[in-house]
């Protein structure tokens, strides 16, 4: 962990009162059912099957997102024993955390309308990199992506103003996006998303580079773990492909940070047009 990391979780002070208001859903006793298994010496995918069929509306819904076109190519799993087959038992758990965030994190403000559609964009980008660079695990990079921004509906819950505060910092060209936010409610949604993913017992390195997904002075600093840095470098290609993708024709933070990510990653331009390229056409062949 970096020296960075460890000072960036907020403290004993009055910083800490205001975080213990905000309310962090606890961890859902199916993911904690879940990550128990998968912590064994010799995980079980017949146990983790029994796990997940035992709520039938999650085993429905993640069946069919196994068997999307993101992530079920031509083999169509008919139950969730063969999902488990097809996409391993990593990417299983990693798609079931994701609906479970989806079913205990409320993202209903007008605001928040498409907030779970970016975040699962996001996700799908972020396992396409991890293939197609062959950097990390792409149930980690699917993890990390869901989970990145929910603080940002957390903190809406909070402050009635919130709203406004992350409408703005989208706009802020220079400054980190997090800075206005600690400027009027002395917290950010990356703190707050840390957290979460903490007490829902995530990976410490989707902990880290949640905390670090818009301080990208990180992919600079080589105290802070390959792991974080790698994610928060995709994370902005990802970022990238997805303002294209909606119709904008740039990105703030691509221009804050995208010149860091490509040489993090060892890419030219041409490579890196390349491979938005290719992220923009996955996202258009999902239809």
């Amino acid at each position: 962990m970096s020296k960075v990391a460890a000072s960036a979780i907020p403290g004993a002070d009055p910083v800490e009162a205001l975080i213990k208001s905000i309310r962090i859903p606890p961890r859902p006793s199916l993911l904690a059912d879940l990550q128990r298994e998968l912590a064994g010496t010799d995980p079980s995918p017949l146990a983790i099957g029994r796990i997940i069929a035992s709520d039938v509306g999650m085993a429905g819904a993640l069946l069919k997102l196994a068997n999307s076109s993101f992530y079920g190519g031509k083999r169509k799993a008919k139950s969730i024993n063969q999902a488990i087959i097809f996409l391993g038992i990593n990417q299983v758990a990693a798609l079931m955390t994701g609906l479970l965030a989806r079913q205990v994190i409320a993202a209903d403000n007008a605001a928040l309308s498409n907030f779970w559609d970016i975040s699962t964009r996001r996700a799908q980008a972020m396992v396409f990199l991890s293939h197609r660079l062959r950097i990390g695990e792409p149930d980690v990079a699917h993890t990390f992506g869901l989970f990145c921004d929910t603080g940002v509906p957390l903190l809406m819950q909070r402050f009635p103003d919130y709203a406004a505060t992350f409408a703005a910092a989208a706009r802020e060209a220079a400054r980190p996006f997090t800075a206005l936010e600690d400027e009027r409610h002395s917290t950010n949604h990356a703190a707050i998303g840390c957290l979460l993913a903490r007490n829902w017992g995530l990976s410490s390195d989707v902990s880290w580079a949640i905390l670090h997904h818009q301080d990208y002075s990180v992919l600079e600093d080589s105290a802070t773990d390959d792991a974080v840095r790698s994610l928060v470098a995709l994370s902005l290609l990802a970022e990238c492909a997805i303002q294209k993708y909606q119709g904008h024709p740039e990105s703030l933070e691509w221009d804050k940070g995208g010149a860091r990510a490509c040489a993090y990653l060892g890419l030219s331009p041409e490579e890196t047009t390349d491979l938005l390229d290719e992220l923009h056409d996955s996202f258009h062949a999902e239809h």
